[in-house]
């Protein structure tokens, strides 16, 4: 009878970061200008790998990171910054199941894309021989495809789930996406079950990958500490540090945020850590795989140098 009386939520409002008000203006130049320079950064990217020195499976998986991220970035981002602009920024409850599934689909293909880009480097230092032979076009275009298809599939059963709540106020959703702790806060049902499915499927998706990566990274070392030369050690090391920094950066923070208890939640903390890994570490991604590779600042400074003439 209660809920009979009260009126369902067809839209929801972000607070995003209201409680600055005095910084507002400063907050929106900044995450614009971190937007804009990873958008330009990714794009330069996948045009530059078009060079024919960088037609390798490594090189294949980095494209496909960055084409990843913009559609990532691009997810979030927009509200967050028309959040900086307007007290009253509202997204429809249908637009903001879309939103969190689409989040959660490209964070999961994101997760798949490291630990392919993991493997292809475990290959690489502890297969040499045998690499160009497994690592083919068509196995790189299959882990690509197997990336994208597992990370649309895996938090399909979590959308449905939260697009059965039900909501009948408040209309406020502390935070700047419809990430999936604020949802449920919000929802009037009987959460439990759902949110404990939907915390496993992130789990099993974060854990996963990283043990995966981890696993080849373990194999990765091993190898390297049996080379004689420390030259070649560096060296080989070198390979995959750029891909490791990132692996500890963007794990770092969805560990911290995704796997834990359903109960244990801090939004103001939350929300700080969501632009880390949301913004700033998709910004930090190309400027490290740029600024640790000789072949792909080559790249960059060919091309360059081309579109001068």
């Amino acid at each position: 009878m209660e809920k009979a009386n009260q009126t369902t939520v067809k839209e929801f409002i972000f607070l995003g970061f209201s409680s600055l008000q005095n910084l507002q203006i400063l907050l929106f130049v900044f995450i614009l200008s971190i937007y804009m320079l990873s958008l330009m950064e990714n794009f330069l990217i996948i045009i530059v790998l078009a060079e024919p020195l960088l037609h390798t499976p490594m090189y294949f998986f980095l494209g496909k990171n960055s084409f990843l991220e913009i559609w990532y970035t691009s997810i979030t981002v927009p509200k967050l910054l028309a959040n900086f602009l307007s007290r009253s920024i509202t997204i429809t409850v249908n637009e903001c199941v879309t939103q969190y599934y689409f989040f959660f689909s490209l964070g999961a293909t994101y997760c798949f894309l490291l630990a392919v880009m993991a493997f292809d480097h475990y290959l690489a230092i502890c297969s040499p021989l045998r690499y160009t032979t497994i690592m083919n076009h068509r196995l790189c275009f299959h882990l690509s495809t197997s990336s994208w298809v597992g990370g649309f599939l895996s938090p399909l059963l979590p959308t449905i789930l939260i697009s059965q709540l039900s909501f009948y106020g408040p209309q406020k959703i502390n935070h700047f996406f419809c990430d999936s702790d604020p949802i449920f806060k919000l929802s009037c049902s009987d959460i439990y079950i759902k949110e404990a499915i939907a915390y496993s499927c992130n789990s099993v998706v974060i854990l996963s990958s990283f043990s995966l990566i981890m696993s080849s990274y373990v194999n990765i070392i091993a190898n390297i500490v049996k080379l004689t030369s420390a030259k070649t050690r560096k060296k080989t090391f070198s390979t995959c540090a750029s891909h490791l920094t990132v692996v500890t950066i963007y794990y770092g923070t969805i560990i911290f945020t995704y796997v834990r208890p359903p109960h244990i939640y801090y939004f103001g903390l939350g929300k700080k850590v969501s632009v880390f890994y949301c913004v700033i570490t998709l910004l930090l991604n190309p400027l490290i795989y740029t600024l640790t590779n000789k072949d792909v600042k080559k790249a960059i400074w060919k091309s360059f140098t081309r579109m001068r003439r």
